[in-house]
């Protein structure tokens, strides 16, 4: 089955989850692997990654998923904030609205992604606070995610979803 993996990455972390996709499946059968373009209209299926903006994707990410048709899509992404299934699943139920009822959803993942300096620069700039704690912890806790259990539970995700 050809496949596409199209995604938006910020800081590389949606990227670098798009190369454990792209080396978990068949190389052969890729037909484009990179930001969203036409061409990876043209697969069968396709991995769809994000980067978290405002709780749902980039709006370029938004856009591309309102032009599928009937094809199958694997949505993946990473938040700044995290941990909580809940939460991310929240942010891909957004996310999946794109989609609408064009395609069909195979599946799903979402992780962790560490976050650039500036942000807990302007943490840091905060009242001192419980939140403002809690905001900083959350940052120095992500800045290790993806991390290698993150990507090995989206290359057995997408291995399943593959069968």
């Amino acid at each position: 089955m050809s496949y596409a993996i199209v995604y938006a990455s910020r800081t590389g972390n949606t990227r670098l989850l798009a190369e454990t996709i792209q080396a978990a499946l068949p190389a052969e059968e890729c037909l484009y692997c990179g930001e969203p373009a036409p061409k990876a209209l043209e697969a069968q299926r396709i991995y769809v990654g994000f980067w978290t903006d405002k709780g749902t994707c980039s709006q370029e990410v938004a856009d591309f998923l309102e032009q599928v048709t009937d094809q199958q899509v694997f949505l993946f992404g990473t938040a700044g904030f995290g941990g909580a299934p809940a939460y991310f699943d929240q942010i891909l139920d957004r996310v999946q609205a794109h989609l609408g009822e064009r395609g069909t959803l195979v599946g799903r993942y979402m992780c962790q992604g560490k976050m650039p300096q500036a942000v807990r620069a302007r943490y840091e700039t905060m009242e001192e606070s419980p939140r403002r704690t809690a905001m900083l912890e959350n940052f120095d806790g992500a800045l290790s995610h993806p991390d290698q259990a993150d990507r090995d539970a989206l290359a057995a995700a997408v291995t399943k979803s593959a069968r």
